[in-house]
């Protein structure tokens, strides 16, 4: 026999409004009228509470708990709600709720049942020929595509720059791994992403912490340079550093300046002592800033082909998008 759902479990142990409220903190404040009801309150009651302010309407059949400022997150969560039973964040909201990209106030992504008719307006409803269970989760309070699948997703619409970016990011807050994205794209027979992911992959992308790094190793893949290692873990006599960027066989080190990580009186005097350090043991330390490398593409390029010893190539290069 199935067992009861949470709410009305809930409900039969406490008062309808304190099982309410403990419903609405797990989803950021917000709850929608049939978790009311589960919860022991009837229509006529909801009603009561939406004209005395401790409940205020979000969506047909959704609400908050009070009339404090809602969070991006609850917001997400309303909507989910709002599309009924089966929806699921997906897409740039799925993105946003996990940190992949910056919400932009557009309208939110929710994947519904193929079946679903309903329009909800501020929503932009999904309907993917499949969805495997193993990548619709449940987290914090919302039902939503996981970070694999969202990676997935977006790519058949992001420009190529931003879901490099996208990847990267994923992969250095260990969101997702290479194991992940391939699982992910053996389960989505047909998907649009699928070509894009697949490009990343086997294009070697490695996770970065930065924009900035970004844009350097886009930069050099398209002068044709050699790769470098990553953050990679130098240990110099007692100390460990990570340069940024890192040719080991040439012992050539680029430190790439961001103005948020350098620009202050501390942070110059740990990279002076960083590249002093590096220098003592026989490294050579290029330092190159964001408007050199965004600005001034085709010299950065050539100040790291001479440290590494290259002759000077004649290739185009356009700034970094």
């Amino acid at each position: 026999m199935a067992s009861a759902p949470k709410t009305q479990t809930l409900a039969r142990a406490v008062r309808p409004d304190l099982a309410a409220v403990r419903v609405a903190a797990e989803q950021h404040t917000v709850i929608s009228t049939r978790q009311l009801t589960d919860c022991g309150l009837a229509s006529g009651a909801i009603t009561v509470r939406v004209r005395r302010g401790n409940l205020r309407r979000l969506h047909r059949g959704v609400y908050a708990l009070g009339a404090g400022p809602l969070t991006l997150r609850a917001r997400l969560v309303a909507a989910v709600l709002a599309c009924g039973p089966g929806a699921i964040l997906s897409h740039f909201a799925a993105a946003a709720w996990w940190g992949f990209v910056v919400w932009d106030e557009r309208r939110v992504d929710v994947t519904v049942p193929r079946a679903a008719g309903r329009r909800v307006p501020a929503i932009r409803p999904r309907r993917p020929r499949a969805l495997s269970p193993r990548d619709a989760w449940r987290r914090d309070g919302i039902d939503i595509t996981s970070p694999a699948r969202t990676v997935l997703d977006l790519a058949a619409e992001l420009p190529a720059s931003a879901l490099r970016r996208m990847v990267r990011q994923a992969l250095t807050e260990r969101r997702v791994s290479i194991r992940d994205l391939t699982a992910v794209i053996e389960r989505s027979t047909g998907h649009a992403g699928t070509a894009a992911v697949q490009g990343l992959i086997t294009d070697g992308h490695v996770a970065t912490r930065s924009e900035l790094e970004d844009r350097a190793l886009d930069l050099l893949g398209q002068a044709g340079i050699e790769r470098p290692e990553v953050n990679a873990k130098l240990v110099l006599g007692q100390r460990a550093v990570e340069p940024d960027l890192l040719w080991r066989r040439q012992r050539l080190v680029v430190e790439l300046d961001g103005a948020a990580w350098h620009d202050n009186r501390l942070s110059r005097e740990d990279d002076a002592a960083r590249q002093a350090l590096l220098e003592a043991h026989g490294y050579r330390v290029v330092r190159i800033t964001w408007r050199q490398l965004v600005d001034a593409p085709a010299q950065t390029l050539a100040r790291i082909r001479a440290a590494l010893g290259e002759e000077p190539a004649d290739i185009g290069v356009s700034n970094v998008a």
